[in-house]
C-alpha cells in the first residue's frame, strides 16, 4: 500500500522536473544557436528572439524532452537507490549530479547512433554541453526537492516507479505530374560498393568511384573490370560519409590522360577534402593504373568528423575547375567565414593553383580559391555550356534542400538564411532570407536529400531537353526540374520504380541517362529510349 501511495507523488515530481528541464534546455539551445549566428554579424531584435524561442519550445521541445525524459528516469532511479545507502542528506546532490551526467550520456549515445555527428547543435561546444547538463541537473534537484516530504525506504520504493516511467518516456512546387514511360532501364554494372561518381572516357570506357576507396573501370561493352585501378592516393579516409568521391576526366583526356579525384584525407580527428590528379594508363584490353599521381589542393584548416565533404567537380568553359566543399556539419557557422574553406565552392586551375581573376583575389582575410561561400553540403554540380550557367544543389537539414545558380563572389546564406529546420526541429536561424545573401532558385521542404545532377541536352529524350535531372537519396527517384528563364516551372518524378537511393545522375555521350544507386551492392543503370 505504501508503494501505491508513493506513485502519484513520484509521477508528479518527475513530470514537473521533466517540464522544467525541457523548457530550460530548449531556451538554452535557442540562445546558444542565436549567439553563434550573432558572432557572424546577424542581428536579432527582442521580438525575433522571443518568437524563435517559442517556436523551438513547440518543435524542438518534444524531441529534447524525450531524450531528457529517458535519461532523467534512469538517472533518478539510480540516484534515489544510491541515496538509501549514502544517507538522505545526499539525495539532492545525487539527484542533480545524476541528472546532469545522465543527460550527457544520453546526448553522446544519440550522437553515436544518429547519422549526423552532433544531434543537438548546442552541444557541439563544451560550454553548450555544460549549460544543457546544468539545466538537467536543476531538473534533478527539483525532483529531489519535491520528494523531500516522502521518506526514502530501503527497498527503493521511489526508484521502482521511475523505472516504470522510463518505459513510458521511451515512447514548393507540386510534383503531381507523372512522367510518361518513354524509357527503359538497363543494368550496365552491378556489385559496386557504395558507388559515388561516374565519368565517361573518349574510348567508351566508364570510370566509377566506390566510396571505400576504389576506382573501377567499365569497358565500352559494359564489362566491369575485376581489378580496381592501381595507384590511387594512399591515404583516403573512408568512414561515414567520407571516402573516394568524384572522378572527373580532363577535357583534353585523349591527349593528356589526366583524371582528377576528390577524396577525404587524414583521419577522424583531423581531416580535409583533397584533390589529386594523375595520368590514367591502359586501354580496353589492358589493366588500368594511375601514374604521376599528385595532390594539388587540400582544404584548410583540418577538421574533425566524417560528414559534409561536398566533393563534386565540374569544368568551366575556360578549363578552370570547380570543386565543392561542405561545412563539416559541426562547423556550420564557419560557412560564413571565408578566411577558411568550410562551406565553400572553389575555382582552381588544372594544376591546383588559383586563377588570377577569381572574385576574392587580393582581398585580405579571404581564401583566394573561394568562388562562392555560405553553402552547407553541395553534392550536385553541373555547368551549362550553352547558357554559361553553373548550377549547384545542396543538402539542407530537415528541409531546405536547394538548387542555386552560382555566381562568383556571392554568399548563399547558410546558416544565417535557410528554409530548413535542424534535425531536432529546432530553428537553425530565424531567417529564410537575409540581406547580402542569395536566395535559391528552388528549395525542397521536406527534404529530398539531393545527390548528383545533370543538365540534360542529349538527343535521345527530346522531352527532357534543357531540364535539370536531380538524383535524390530520400525520395529514391530523380526529380526532373523544368526551367524557364532560369526559374523552375514544373517538376516531374522519374525512375520511381527503382525505389533505390540515387547517388549520381549523368548524361552519357550517347544521350542516355546514367544513374548510380547508393548501396553496398550498388548499380550503374542506363535509361534509354525503348527499342534503341
Amino acid at each position: 500500500m505504501t508503494h501505491r501511495r508513493r506513485w502519484p507523488k513520484v509521477v508528479f515530481a518527475y513530470v514537473v522536473a521533466l517540464l522544467l528541464g525541457t523548457i530550460l534546455g530548449s531556451i538554452i539551445q535557442t540562445q546558444l544557436n542565436l549567439l553563434a549566428l550573432s558572432r557572424l554579424g546577424a542581428d536579432f531584435d527582442s521580438t525575433t528572439r522571443l518568437v524563435v524561442t517559442m517556436q523551438d519550445l513547440v518543435h524542438f521541445g518534444p524531441i529534447y524532452g524525450a531524450i531528457l525524459g529517458v535519461s532523467l528516469a534512469i538517472s533518478q532511479a539510480f540516484a534515489v537507490a544510491l541515496a538509501k545507502r549514502a544517507g538522505r542528506r545526499w539525495t539532492s546532490l545525487l539527484c542533480a549530479l545524476g541528472a546532469g551526467l545522465g543527460l550527457w550520456a544520453a546526448v553522446r549515445l544519440v550522437d553515436a547512433l544518429a547519422p549526423m555527428p552532433t544531434f543537438i547543435a548546442a552541444t557541439r561546444s563544451t560550454m553548450g554541453m555544460l549549460a544543457m547538463a546544468a539545466s538537467a541537473a536543476l531538473a534533478g534537484w527539483t525532483f529531489s526537492g519535491l520528494l523531500a516530504g516522502s521518506r526514502l525506504r530501503s527497498n527503493a520504493s521511489a526508484a521502482l516507479p521511475l523505472i516504470g516511467l522510463f518505459s513510458l518516456s521511451s515512447l514548393m512546387l507540386s510534383a503531381d505530374a507523372r512522367a510518361e514511360k518513354i524509357y527503359e532501364l538497363e543494368t550496365v554494372a552491378e556489385g559496386l560498393v557504395h558507388p559515388w561518381s561516374v565519368a565517361f572516357l573518349p574510348d567508351g570506357r566508364k570510370l566509377v568511384t566506390e566510396r571505400p576507396g576504389r576506382l573501377r573501370v567499365i569497358s565500352a561493352d559494359d564489362k566491369l573490370m575485376a581489378k580496381p585501378v592501381e595507384g590511387l592516393p594512399s591515404r583516403i579516409f573512408a568512414q561515414g560519409q567520407t571516402g573516394l568521391l568524384e572522378v572527373l576526366a580532363a577535357k583534353d583526356f585523349a591527349q593528356s590522360q589526366y583524371v582528377f579525384l576528390s577524396y577525404a584525407c587524414g583521419d577522424v580527428e583531423a581531416n580535409h577534402l583533397c584533390l589529386a590528379r594523375g595520368r590514367l594508363l591502359g586501354n580496353q584490353a589492358e589493366e588500368t593504373e594511375l601514374v604521376e599521381v599528385e595532390e594539388i589542393f587540400r582544404t584548410q584548416p583540418a577538421k574533425a568528423g566524417a560528414a559534409h565533404f561536398g566533393g563534386r567537380m565540374a569544368w568551366l568553359s575556360d578549363d578552370t575547375l570547380i570543386l565543392t566543399f561542405g561545412d563539416g556539419f559541426d562547423y556550420r557557422e564557419q560557412a560564413q567565414n571565408p578566411a577558411n574553406h568550410l562551406g565553400s565552392i572553389f575555382r582552381l586551375n588544372r594544376d591546383g593553383s588559383v586563377p588570377e581573376n577569381n572574385p576574392f583575389i587580393g582581398q585580405p582575410g579571404i581564401r583566394p580559391e573561394i568562388y562562392s561561400y555560405g553553402h552547407r553540403n553541395v553534392q550536385g554540380l553541373i555547368y551549362d555550356e550553352s547558357g554559361s550557367r553553373l548550377f549547384a544543389h545542396e543538402h539542407g537539414p530537415r528541409g531546405g534542400d536547394e538548387i542555386n545558380l552560382i555566381r562568383p563572389g556571392e554568399n548563399y546564406g547558410w546558416p544565417i538564411a535557410t528554409h530548413g529546420l535542424d534535425y531536432t526541429w529546432a530553428r537553425v536561424t530565424p531567417y529564410q532570407a537575409y540581406p547580402g545573401t542569395v536566395q535559391p532558385v528552388l528549395h525542397w521542404t521536406p527534404s529530398i536529400a539531393p545527390s548528383g545532377m545533370t543538365f540534360y541536352q542529349g538527343e535521345m529524350f527530346p522531352e527532357w531537353q534543357d531540364t535539370l535531372l536531380v538524383g535524390a537519396l530520400v525520395t529514391r527517384r530523380v526529380h526532373r526540374v523544368k526551367l524557364v528563364d532560369g526559374q523552375p516551372v514544373e517538376q516531374t518524378p522519374l525512375f520511381e520504380e527503382l525505389n533505390e537511393r540515387i547517388r549520381d545522375v549523368r548524361t552519357g555521350p550517347d544521350g542516355a541517362v546514367y544513374l548510380l544507386t547508393d548501396a553496398p551492392d550498388g548499380r550503374l543503370l542506363r535509361a534509354v529510349r525503348p527499342g534503341k
